[in-house]
């Protein structure tokens, strides 16, 4: 589980989290939603601790992240894959090298032979067997998203995060990527956060809604709670985004 407790963040003079409050449960795929620059990937940051809040908290699995030493830190850390908005893949590495980076880097002690063989198989499990020896200049969009999801999956993490995974992709490769992270929400059983603005991918992917607006959770819920919903704020959102 993850808990999110009051969560406050500013920047110099911009207050970005007024009071966050979340809970995140076991196995679950959750959506956070909002307008652009309303704190939903301020807020990924802090559940894996690349930010320290000013106020409040964020626990997983009972541990207060901001409480933990740096070595504390990295044993939660190395419990999360997260796949980045840009994919943020190393133009001077293969994919093979990219994949298997959270290998090399987490210190876990495996053999060459093993490391290739789990890059093999997060590969095929992304669609992407026998990819190994390409550059990412040779990938299109969607296949560098691939080639980072198996790079967030090569840990066997049991907490997926994912920063607006379709943005800049075409609608056919969104969709592609929509049903994966379904899929493998279902395969591997792990726990889903999807931050996007991308509706249509809220729809496919998602158990559970959280709207962020004006820097706290405006609402949590089912999407037909969502679509149901008398908030003018949601119903204007709705509008927008003609979800």
């Amino acid at each position: 589980m993850i808990e999110i407790v009051d969560l406050h963040k500013s920047f110099k003079d911009k207050q970005v989290l007024r009071g966050v409050n979340l809970t995140i449960g076991k196995g679950e795929t959750i959506a956070i939603i909002g307008r652009s620059g309303c704190g939903k990937s301020v807020l990924l940051k802090h559940i894996v601790g690349l930010l320290e809040p000013d106020s409040g908290y964020v626990k997983v699995e009972g541990k207060t992240i901001k409480d933990l030493d740096r070595k504390e830190l990295y044993e939660v850390r190395r419990k999360f894959g997260f796949l980045f908005q840009g994919a943020a893949l190393f133009d001077s590495m293969t994919v093979e090298e990219n994949v298997s980076l959270p290998l090399n880097e987490s210190g876990i002690n495996i053999s060459s032979g093993k490391t290739a063989s789990l890059v093999a198989e997060k590969l095929e499990l992304v669609g992407l067997a026998n990819t190994q020896k390409l550059k990412p200049a040779e990938l299109s969009g969607g296949m560098k998203k691939r080639v980072g999801l198996a790079r967030a999956l090569v840990t066997s993490p049991e907490y997926i995060l994912y920063d607006e995974p379709t943005t800049g992709l075409d609608p056919v490769m969104s969709d592609s990527i929509d049903e994966l992270i379904r899929d493998l929400s279902v395969k591997l059983k792990v726990t889903s956060i999807v931050v996007t603005h991308d509706m249509f991918s809220v729809k496919k992917t998602s158990d559970r809604i959280a709207m962020m607006h004006d820097g706290v959770i405006r609402f949590s819920g089912t999407q037909d709670d969502f679509m149901k919903s008398n908030d003018e704020v949601i119903i204007n959102f709705i509008k927008r985004t003609n979800f």
